[in-house]
């Protein structure tokens, strides 16, 4: 299971293209709202609705958990403490963790990229803590996707599938949907 979690003001583009793409190849995905409420508004003031609450998801032995990025989204989703416990655990033991636009400094403020290659938006880079900074769409270092913004959102969804399922998946998704 694949946990795209949702607070307040996340970006839209971001957190739904991921899981479209994922759910196109098989791989089971659920929203998830850090809200208390099952309604989330987005930064574009798009409402979606979640899956679930977070008190109902296993996020500890969950496949990969997903950062959108979005303001004051990202904001939001750092100042959970629940959920910054989740990551330092998957942090500590291996476990998937993506982040995308602002999102990376959910994972950069805390040191969880120290060593690591990362990207961001541009502007957020010194928030990534001890990270080797690239310039590229989308970074796979250890067990943490990073990517740049909105416009690389099918690029991370598509690495998301190469590292879940396999690369042969990804590739066959991007040329059915004409992303390539």
């Amino acid at each position: 299971m694949v946990y795209v979690m949702l607070a307040e003001g996340f970006e839209e583009i971001e957190a739904l293209t991921v899981v479209d793409v994922l759910r196109r190849a098989g791989i089971d995905v659920s929203t998830v709202s850090i809200t208390g409420s099952k309604t989330v508004t987005g930064s574009h003031n798009i409402p979606v609705t979640a899956d679930i609450l977070l008190p109902d998801a296993d996020l500890e032995n969950a496949d990969m958990v997903v950062l959108p990025g979005g303001m004051p989204g990202t904001n939001n989703l750092y100042d959970s403490s629940e959920l910054e416990k989740v990551i330092a655990h998957r942090v500590e033991n291996g476990k998937w963790v993506a982040a995308i636009c602002a999102a990376p400094i959910i994972l950069g403020r805390r040191g969880h990229l120290k060593g690591l290659e990362a990207v961001c938006y541009p502007g957020f880079e010194n928030e990534l803590i001890g990270a080797k900074i690239k310039n590229e769409k989308v970074v796979i270092s250890s067990k943490i996707i990073t990517s740049k913004g909105p416009g690389t959102a099918l690029d991370f969804a598509f690495a998301i599938v190469s590292v879940l399922k396999d690369e042969n998946t990804a590739r066959k998704l991007r040329a059915g949907m004409q992303a390539e």
